[in-house]
Formats: C-alpha cells, structure tokens, sequence
C-alpha cells in the first residue's frame, strides 16, 4: 500500500503560495510569488530531485498539474532525473473542472475524492507524492490520508497567501526522521503522523 507523502515549500509562517514565480499563482490578489528563489542552492536542489524520483507516483491538483504539464514534457533529457520521474510515472489529478488530462501516464479522479484516494491507497507501491496542490491537501489532511510531510521552511514571513495548515487541519502529533539546514538559512524536515497530541502540565 502506498504512504501518501506531502511535498511543501513554506515560508516561517506557513505560506506556500506560490514559491516559484511571480505570475505561479496571483489568487486572492497574491502580490509575494517567487519569494523561494532567493534561498535556492545545492542542498536544496538535491533534496527535491531525491524527493521527486523516490516517488512511484504524483497526486496533483488542478492548477499544480497544469503547470508541470505545461513545462516537464518539453523535458526531454533523459540525463534528467526530475523530468524522468514526472514524465514516466503516474499522475493522480483531482479536479473538479478538467474533464480531461493528457499528460502521459495521467488519470483524473472526480466524483467522492475520498473514496478514490481510499483506493489509491490499496493499490501496490511505496510512495504517492503531492508537490503544491494547496486545495487537495486541505482535503488529505480533514480525512487523515497523510503519512509523511516532506518540508522545506525559508526564513521569510509574508503575512498572507495560502497555507498549508488551513481550513482542513485536525490536531495531530509528529515524529521527526530526518532535518537538514541549508547554507542559505532554509530548513528541511520530514515528520511522521504519530497519533493525537498528548497534553500536560509545565513544571510539574
């Protein structure tokens, strides 16, 4: 059964709007798209390419979908190992508004989501990963489908834009596996759901 691990760039305040340019996404009157860039270098660079081909598959939303599908197929260098994964291996798309998708080894799922994503789930594999697709995380993460976070935090507060612990979260513990500190201030962290918070008492 595949784990379902969700992929996310994020500001110190939780925002992950639009991380790669200023026009990735404008909802909401979004004004801050690009502000990853800046921190970019080698580290993080080579934890995104063993986070895209550790994948056996990618679950995308709408608009996450068409911006890799408007981009990687033109990718065509098999010496690259992003665009070998993205272009070879499945893609999962939920959307309510495509009515088709054509990028090679895609299917879309419509209808009850959490039901499919639930059959997803049954299907052979190791991992299914999620890049951006902000709205379909909300809906991972109220029906507890998440297995690992894969996360990349920059030292940059913007105040507002879509966030990933959004409307949907339930409270849950994490465990720790794995933290890496880049040269340019950003931070990598994978996390495992663990079960409900346990509560105390400081200092007693």
């Amino acid at each position: 059964m595949p784990k379902i691990v969700v992929n996310a760039f994020l500001t110190l305040d939780g925002v992950m709007q639009a991380p790669g340019g200023p026009d990735e996404d404008r909802d909401g009157g979004f004004a801050h798209g690009g502000w990853q860039a800046p921190y970019s270098d080698d580290v993080t660079g080579r934890l995104v390419t063993e986070g895209i081909t550790d994948a056996d598959g990618f679950l995308l939303g709408r608009r996450t979908y068409d911006i890799f599908a408007s981009y990687w197929p033109k990718i065509t260098d098999p010496n690259n190992p992003i665009a070998t994964a993205l272009n070879s291996r499945p893609k999962y798309v939920v959307s309510r508004s495509l009515d088709r998708v054509t990028w090679n080894n895609s299917s879309l799922i419509k209808g009850d989501v959490v039901a499919e994503l639930r059959k997803l789930r049954q299907q052979p594999g190791r991992t299914v990963h999620t890049w951006g697709s902000t709205g379909l995380l909300q809906t991972l993460l109220k029906n507890d489908l998440i297995d690992e976070y894969r996360l990349f935090i920059y030292p940059v507060v913007l105040g507002s834009g879509k966030r990933l612990f959004g409307s949907g979260t339930v409270p849950v513990a994490l465990k720790q596996v794995e933290s890496v500190t880049t040269g340019k201030g950003a931070t990598y962290h994978r996390f495992e759901p663990v079960g409900k918070p346990e509560y105390g008492q400081m200092g007693t």
